[in-house]
């Protein structure tokens, strides 16, 4: 996001009464709590050991207001508190200079006469709306453009009527709020207000908070003086004549609102005597809120680009976003890089991510002139088509990274990067280079692009193959390249599907070339009809220097199909599983930020955020705010406290991922020094609520199923039951995330029973492929499912046949497929022959950790590589049993 309209720190909503204009002063002790709550605290002055504020700030959450009347007020005799009269500029009159004629006069409102009403409520809703957007982390918002004043009824606003709570304004949903102080001059001092009159500031307040969709919450009264008017008693017109004159008395007081965004469902807000339903019980289709309070869009692709480290993923990926080209020495991937060390050597060792928006023919990204962060991208591209993309690392010393991309943020499609010119410049087609840059020596002379398409294969993901460097290649080895390719696309029983560029497009990378989209839709329309989206691999030739190739890429980015939206039941069909819970979302990444934004309204106010926010994607069912949700498995608190979280000791997580990938009795000599076997270790679960959601950054209030989100979620202080009964709350801790945990929201069938999700210890896998009975007992091997990295032991390998069609079917000669004119079928390719196969079930240990691992779940093993292998060789299976 832009430096100028982000604030990774926003100010805290703290309320002035903790900060004391008074030099030397402090609050009492005896001060009273003000949180939330259902009855308003009510003081006096000294409680709180203040007699002025801090002058108002210019800048940030907190307005000082004297009142917020919409009529004129009326003249005082005498207040305690100032030596003007409040709502005037004038001073108040002497004591004996009083008549009752002159008494009762009213004076004219604060604001100019021709101000009316109307405009008067509508100047304060936009000063409402700018508080609230100082607590914001974002400032460059459109809902100012959506502004929706509210109208004034012809009586008045009812003090205590209930108000209806309109939508939230965009934007406004990461707002921490606002502290309106009533009855307070602009320089701290404590005027005051009468309780009639401050009914009706308090009550057009609630009716300004909620044209915005907030709410309105009365934190304290205070008492801080009293006043004297005087009143007629005879008809209006006979003011100052002869009616008689009434002395009225009056304490002051001073009023302290919080204003919040509204974030739970629209229809639940509106019940007078909302019901708290069971702690895990779904909302039903009535209370959830409308589709307009989530995404601008739910056409969202999430795709992974992945292959060598020398392929220009990262180059593609920055002229992708930006619109800009490439000097051929990497400037375009300098926005994406995130450590110093990849600037340095331009190996990414890390997951980038970037969001580009498709609208009609318009490519929305960081080239838009309007656009300035991923809020922007999602406003332009309204109901069109948002893409998710992710650069992973490629050099095979990270190869943590590169499943993460590929197998743990579960991408709809996967770009498998390979560079035109690898054959000129590497021994082997693809090798790793052998420059001083370059991280160690694991892979070098190894056909690293083979092993990358040999993976993408076997993990059966959906794929398109890009083509880069074409500025750097000659016509032979981009032929050389294609070849080799397509043979092992073929090979794996799947399609090739070259597609040509429109050559006027070359130029205009703000637009999508229609010839560019009508040739990538034949292809996609392929894929829609056979109803799968592995058998057609699309290939695209481009080039991040001379821009060739590049809006066919984003025609493809723009057309490839979505897969359906995933279920509880896309693993295991309707076979019943009382453990599967009806949401589940896998975490891949945490940040220690606060869940919430906690208001500071009590000088006692020590509290600790039990929150925090986790990012991911939700496997199947969906998330509101407001959801209790557990999250874990978590080792116990005496195991906790022993030190680092398995996932922040680099080692235990890492077997077979040091530079020179050890061999297999180097993983033995380092599990009997670390490893301890799940089963050894209980797990546990924790309850927290979500209170804030984002969908690609954009807050929303909800999240649906294979969506990419982060989720603030307060967790619930930990409680223990002692010997006599009694449950005892625990003092307050934040339990330590690490990738790969769950958030799930368990079935009403586990929540009645008072079952808990399961945290495995061991699993048992089967593999088609029948080199997995290679797996020798008592080894170590690092297992990849979802967002669980893990290390495990081998216990037992056992090998079963089945039999299979066996079909002897021709292949065709590969060297026609080289003319890049020419139009291939499906019907070209055939799978390859097998006459028998094997299946193997190798049972597995945990170590170190237990994990939530769902049934059915693909499952991949990779072994303790070495110098003469990729590191990316493996067995792909699906998990066929849980150890609990």
């Amino acid at each position: 996001m832009s430096v100028f309209t982000f604030d990774p720190d926003p100010p805290r909503v703290a309320s002035p009464w903790l900060r004391p204009a008074d030099s030397g002063k402090k609050p009492a002790a005896t001060a009273r709590s003000s949180r939330p709550s259902e009855s308003v605290p009510l003081g006096l002055l000294s409680d709180y050991g203040v007699t002025k504020l801090e002058a108002e700030p210019q800048e940030g959450p907190t307005e000082y207001k004297l009142h917020l009347l919409l009529r004129p007020r009326r003249r005082y005799e005498k207040m305690s508190t100032t030596d003007r009269i409040s709502g005037s500029t004038q001073t108040r009159p002497p004591s004996d200079a009083r008549s009752s004629g002159l008494a009762s006069t009213p004076v004219g409102p604060s604001t100019p006469s021709s101000q009316t009403r109307q405009d008067r409520l509508e100047h304060l809703t936009t000063q409402l709306l700018w508080r609230l957007q100082q607590s914001c982390p974002y400032h460059a918002s459109s809902a100012a453009s959506e502004l929706v004043i509210p109208q004034l009824p012809d009586e008045g606003i009812a003090p205590n009527g209930q108000v209806k709570i309109g939508k939230l304004l965009p934007g406004l949903e990461a707002s921490r709020g606002a502290l309106y102080e009533i009855g307070v001059a602009d320089d701290g001092t404590l005027v005051g207000l009468t309780k009639e009159e401050m009914d009706e500031s308090l009550a057009t307040l609630r009716v300004m908070a909620a044209s915005l969709g907030c709410n309105m919450k009365v934190l304290r009264m205070v008492v801080v003086g009293d006043c004297e008017w005087v009143e007629s008693s005879g008809p209006e017109e006979q003011v100052g004549l002869s009616s008689e004159a009434i002395r009225h008395q009056s304490k002051l007081w001073v009023a302290e609102a919080f204003i919040t965004p509204e974030l739970q469902p629209r229809d639940a807000t509106q019940k007078s005597a909302p019901v708290r339903p069971h702690p895990f019980s779904r909302p039903t289709e009535e209370a959830l809120p409308d589709p307009k309070q989530g995404p601008l869009t739910t056409d969202q692709l999430r795709v992974t680009l992945t292959g060598p480290t020398t392929s220009g993923k990262s180059t593609i990926l920055g002229t992708l976003s930006s619109g800009t080209l490439d000097n051929g020495r990497g400037k375009s991937r300098l926005s994406l890089l995130k450590h110093r060390h990849e600037v340095a050597s331009g190996i990414t060792s890390s997951v980038a991510q970037e969001l580009i928006g498709y609208h009609g023919g318009d490519i929305i990204n960081y080239g838009h002139s309007g656009v300035e962060s991923w809020i922007d991208i999602h406003d332009f591209t309204k109901d069109g088509r948002l893409v998710y993309l992710l650069d992973s690392a490629g050099h095979p010393r990270f190869r943590r990274t590169i499943l993460r991309g590929v197998v743990g943020w579960a991408p709809h499609w996967t770009l498998l990067c390979i560079a035109a010119d690898g054959t000129d410049s590497a021994p082997g087609f693809g090798a790793v280079s052998s420059s001083p840059d370059s991280p160690g020596t694991v892979g070098q002379g190894v056909d690293l692009a083979s092993a990358y398409l040999d993976l993408c294969l076997r993990l059966g993901l959906p794929l398109a193959i890009v083509v880069t460097k074409l500025d750097l290649a000659n016509k032979a080895s981009v032929l050389d390249t294609l070849r080799k390719l397509l043979s092992g696309i073929k090979n794996a029983g799947r399609v090739p599907k070259i597609l040509q560029q429109d050559p006027a497009s070359a130029t205009d990378f703000g637009h999508v070339s229609a010839k560019d989209r009508e040739t990538v839709e034949k292809t996609v329309d392929v894929m829609v009809e056979q109803g799968n989206l592995l058998d057609v691999v699309p290939i695209v030739l481009t080039s991040a220097v001379d821009g060739r190739g590049v809006s066919l890429l984003h025609a493809l980015l723009q057309s490839l199909p979505l897969p359906p939206r995933p279920t509880s039941l896309d693993y295991t069909g309707p076979a019943l599983n009382p453990e599967q819970p009806t949401c589940l979302f896998h975490i891949e990444d945490r940040f220690s930020l606060p869940a919430s934004y906690s208001l500071a309204t009590s000088a006692a106010d020590q509290e600790i955020d039990l929150g925090t926010v986790v990012a991911g994607y939700l496997r199947f069912g969906s998330l509101s705010i407001g959801d209790r949700v557990v999250v874990g498995p978590f080792p116990p608190e005496d195991d906790e406290s022993r030190g680092p979280t398995p996932d922040d000791k680099q080692l235990s997580g890492s077997y077979g991922l040091s530079t020179s990938h050890p061999s297999s009795a180097e993983l033995g000599r380092i599990a009997a020094r670390n490893a301890v076997s799940a089963s050894a270790i209980k797990g546990e679960w924790h309850h927290a609520s979500i209170v804030s959601i984002r969908n690609l950054r954009l807050p929303v209030q909800t999240l649906a199923a294979g969506q990419v989100g982060s989720i603030g979620m307060i967790f619930e202080p930990p409680k223990r039951e002692n010997p006599d009964g009694s449950v005892e709350v625990l003092a307050p801790s934040v339990p330590r995330i690490r990738k790969g945990m769950v958030l799930a929201v368990p079935s009403q069938h586990m929540a009645a029973g008072g079952l808990s999700l399961q945290a495995a210890s061991g699993l048992t896998a089967v593999f088609d492929n029948p080199e997995a009975s290679s797996l020798t007992v008592g080894s170590l091997v690092n297992i990849y499912i979802a967002s669980v990295r893990s290390p495990a032991r081998v216990v037992s390998v056992s090998r079963t046949g089945r039999a299979q069609d066996a079909s002897a079917m021709p292949t065709e000669d590969i060297d026609d497929v080289f003319n890049l004119n020419e139009e291939m079928d499906t019907s070209d390719v055939q799978a390859a022959t097998t006459a028998a196969a094997s299946q193997s079930h190798v049972q597995l240990e945990l170590l170190t950790t237990r994990e939530w691992i769902e049934l059915g779940a693909p499952i991949l093993i990779l072994e303790g590589g070495s110098k003469d292998k990729s590191g990316l060789e493996g067995f792909v299976g699906k998990v066929v049993e849980i150890v609990d």
